[in-house]
């Protein structure tokens, strides 16, 4: 028997999909038998694996995250994707409610030069998205309360994974998340768009002539973000990539002279 086996079977039991692959990982972070023993416990009582082992990969980053922070999904690459296309050298790029400051580390990354600034009002999300934020600066507040004055009406691109689960839903959420991330990065109000309307009616104010706000929303509730973004001046459109499962209404700031549609 490999000492994989008997991790692997306690997580199968436990409802662990890739139990397999979650052994290896656990395995390798774990220093001592005993260590490894109390991984696996906390694992099968439904802490989120990415917590344990203190790290979760997005965009081909290694991202510290840990415990009270919320983790990163594969399906927010499509907004660094995005971003990524219309950032350029010297160009102000804010993350809003950034948590682990995945998307700001992950454009910063991916474009050169590129000035990034990520937002959380969480203290334990900003203290971890400066640890992955090398280069770029990190400000804990509600929103844009929490950007230095400079930035308004230079900001380039403005992206924001803001929490969009109705409240009556979170109950419905699988216990990793509901139970072991923090309920700001995952409450989003009646109708899970409360954030994103807060959003949309303050971008106006920091973007540049023709900058692009990004919002991850769901394909339910797109037509209402990509709304709060046309009511506030933006031009919106919605974009969907079904691989990833992702859905993100994009708003842009009309062009200098040109009128708001």
């Amino acid at each position: 028997m490999t000492p994989a086996e008997p991790v692997v079977r306690r997580l199968r039991a436990a409802g662990c999909v890739f139990a397999e692959d979650e052994a290896r990982l656990l395995l390798d972070t774990a220093g001592t038998p005993a260590e490894l023993e109390e991984l696996v416990g906390r694992r099968a009582a439904g802490e989120p694996l990415e917590h344990l082992l203190g790290w979760a990969e997005f965009c081909g980053l290694r991202i510290a995250v840990g415990p009270g922070v919320f983790v990163p999904r594969r399906r927010t690459e499509l907004v660094v994707r995005l971003a990524v296309a219309r950032a350029g050298r010297g160009d102000v790029v804010v993350d809003l409610c950034c948590g682990s400051g995945a998307v700001a580390a992950a454009v910063a990354a991916a474009v050169p030069g590129v000035a990034v600034h990520a937002a959380d009002l969480d203290p334990v999300a900003v203290a971890v998205a400066r640890r992955n934020l090398a280069s770029g600066a990190v400000h804990q507040g509600d929103l844009f309360d929490a950007l230095p004055a400079e930035l308004r009406g230079r900001v380039a691109v403005l992206t924001a994974n803001a929490p969009y689960v109705p409240t009556a839903a979170i109950g419905l959420m699988p216990p990793e998340a509901r139970d072991h991330e923090p309920r700001t990065a995952l409450d989003g109000g009646v109708d899970g768009v409360d954030l994103h309307r807060r959003i949309a009616a303050g971008a106006p104010a920091w973007l540049a002539p023709g900058g692009v706000l990004l919002v991850e929303t769901s394909e339910r509730q797109a037509p209402a973000t990509a709304a709060a973004m046309t009511a506030t001046g933006l031009r919106a459109e919605v974009v969907r990539d079904d691989e990833l499962d992702a859905t993100v209404a994009v708003g842009t700031r009309p062009p200098a002279g040109l009128p708001p549609p």
